[in-house]
């Protein structure tokens, strides 16, 4: 049903010489909330990546996964607030902590929530 609405838009707004050099029209569903903990997943782990030089691994609780989840989504943009959610809740007060000597090479931080903002737990 979305593809027959989609198309009869196209033809009403393109000449059909136009839509006959397309390829493909592809269509997607508009990303929901419950998706948002896997993407938080990724991007964590490629967190996990840049760290792993120093050898310093994140836990990331189920409560902070959530915060993240939540606070990265758009229900117009989807998740692409998410990254910007990422660098100045975690990975800034992440990087204050190690440029202070707080975590160190080696370390473990766990992260959970702790009122409206993230808390970082170093376990050495």
């Amino acid at each position: 049903m979305a593809r027959e609405q989609v198309m009869a838009m196209l033809q009403a707004k393109f000449r059909p010489e136009f839509l006959n050099r397309l390829d493909e029209i592809l269509l997607f569903e508009r990303l929901k909330p419950e998706h948002m903990g896997a993407i938080v997943d990724i991007q964590i782990k490629r967190l996990t990546g840049w760290l792993k030089d120093r050898d310093i691994t994140i836990e990331l609780k189920d409560d902070a996964r959530t915060w993240l989840a939540q606070k990265g989504y758009d229900p117009a943009f989807g998740a692409r607030p998410l990254k910007r959610v990422i660098q100045k809740a975690l990975q800034d007060e992440l990087a204050r902590q190690v440029l202070a000597d707080t975590v160190k090479d080696g370390d473990h931080v766990v992260v959970s929530v702790d009122g409206e903002a993230l808390d970082l737990q170093v376990k050495t």
